[in-house]
């Protein structure tokens, strides 16, 4: 294989040669890290490259396998996990001048499971600061980029972990989720990102956002490739108190290509009237709801509550937990703080008791309101958002004021994917979102990688050139 086909190479298809003993395991490090190296300068997707650490487990996976053959989907191939996931004795600083020297002495429950799976870090991705205040400038590294083009941006929080599947620099990362902190990315960027269910994936060892709504998730670049990552994170975590005990199916198993007799619902009230697509955007989702007709499943219009009382409730809950996570370092060094971050975080201090308990409240019945809707279709499905605008500096108070598609099933907790849906004018992605009942990520992965084989937009990758060294 030429080391195009190297870095391009899915998480599925390389297992299948290394099963075979057809790949070099040393090989596909080496291809990963040379290109992290050429072209990273023009993305800012890494902040922590562990290249010797990749060359060392590397050459044990590779042993490992000529001697007993693979022990998972994973084992040799490289990934890499947004900067707020622990690693033990590799710095995780979560972007912020507040954990500049912060190295942990114990893995994450994401990054063991990727360890004992055989997996290869490569190292450690750009994010919002703290998951949260971005994109910001004044912080301890640059944003991220988005590599289809470089003017634009990779969503946030899991900035770099999107635009480094995307630009090829690894094939699996892990992200997190509070209000649409992997699937944004993975719309930006063109590839597949899950949400799980809510205590479908441990967060133990993860930086916290918001302790209610966070999700940690896999992002690659198919959707079969996010179901063999699932296979490997998802699972009942003792030590997270927002741990589900519940049984985890064959996910690879689920991918069947068959959708017919599905029922899609669409919640048309809010793309048309609540938060309008615009009109790329609306014919791509027409697309991809064709695409699903042609496959046999039936497309219904579903009510639910509205995207106001969905962002409404989780906003005031977001911002008083970012405070009482964050507010003795507000209180003692706020000058190590972003400026985005340092401001969301004043506004969790404004927000009374009284209402933060009818927040809560307001989000058990808009979470209940939304498993009665699941509860007549197998899947809701809309637009991750529109495609990606500039990155440029945000004004903090659109925290506040921005709608977004992906919120409310942080709310609910149920599981959610964004995929590729073909591509602008401009060259930039469009997206699809697709959502499932509460510990169904089976279904939804099914749904998606019908759709994955029946479009062609899995084919086409972004094109980064390597800049002359001066």
């Amino acid at each position: 294989m030429t080391p195009t086909d190297l870095h391009f190479t899915t998480i599925a298809e390389a297992a299948r040669l290394i099963a075979a003993r057809k790949l070099s395991l040393v090989e596909l490090t080496e291809t990963y890290l040379n290109r992290i190296e050429a072209l990273d300068d023009q993305l800012d997707s890494f902040v922590t490259i562990t290249g010797d650490r990749a060359r060392r487990e590397a050459r044990a996976a590779e042993a490992e396998i000529l001697s007993s053959g693979p022990r998972s989907k994973l084992h040799g191939i490289p990934y890499c996990l947004k900067d707020i996931f622990d690693t033990a004795g590799i710095r995780t600083t979560a972007q912020s001048k507040l954990l500049a020297d912060n190295v942990p002495v114990t893995d994450s429950f994401c990054q063991a499971r990727l360890s004992e799976a055989g997996g290869v870090l490569l190292g450690k991705n750009a994010t919002w600061e703290f998951a949260h205040g971005g994109p910001s400038w004044d912080v301890l590294f640059p944003p991220a980029r988005n590599p289809w083009n470089t003017d634009h941006s990779p969503a946030g929080s899991s900035s770099g972990s999107g635009a480094a599947v995307a630009a090829g620099f690894a094939p699996a990362t892990m992200g997190t989720d509070t209000g649409g902190s992997i699937r944004g990315p993975a719309a930006a960027c063109g590839i597949a990102g899950l949400k799980p269910t809510y205590g479908r994936v441990s967060r133990r060892g993860v930086i916290p956002n918001c302790f209610s709504h966070d999700h940690a998730g896999p992002l690659a670049w198919t959707t079969e490739d996010v179901a063999l990552l699932m296979q490997i994170v998802a699972g009942h975590d003792p030590l997270d108190p927002g741990s589900a005990d519940m049984p985890v199916p064959d996910y690879a198993a689920a991918l069947t290509g068959d959708v017919s007799g599905l029922v899609i619902g669409v919640p048309w009230r809010w793309l048309e009237e609540e938060l309008p697509l615009k009109a790329p955007t609306r014919a791509a989702f027409d697309a991809a709801l064709a695409v699903y007709a042609a496959l046999g499943a039936e497309i219904r219009e579903v009510s639910l509550p509205t995207l106001k009382a969905y962002e409404d409730a989780k906003k005031i809950i977001a911002i008083v937990e970012l405070f009482s996570i964050h507010e003795q370092d507000l209180r003692t060094r706020p000058e190590l703080f972003g400026a985005s971050l340092r401001y969301r975080i004043i506004a969790g201090g404004l927000v009374r008791a009284e209402e933060y308990v009818q927040a809560m409240r307001a989000r058990t019945d808009l979470a209940r309101a939304m498993q009665a809707v699941m509860g007549t279709v197998d899947v809701i499905m809309l637009p991750t958002g529109e495609p990606a605008g500039l990155l440029e500096p945000v004004p903090p108070q659109t925290l506040f004021t921005r709608s977004s598609y992906m919120t409310a099933f942080n709310v609910g907790g149920n599981p959610a994917l964004s995929i590729c849906s073909g591509f602008n004018d401009a060259g930039l992605p469009f997206s699809l979102q697709i959502v499932g009942r509460l510990f169904d990520e089976a279904t939804v992965l099914r749904v998606g990688d019908a759709y994955e084989r029946a479009t062609p937009w899995r084919e086409r990758r972004p094109a980064l050139t390597a800049r002359a060294k001066v």
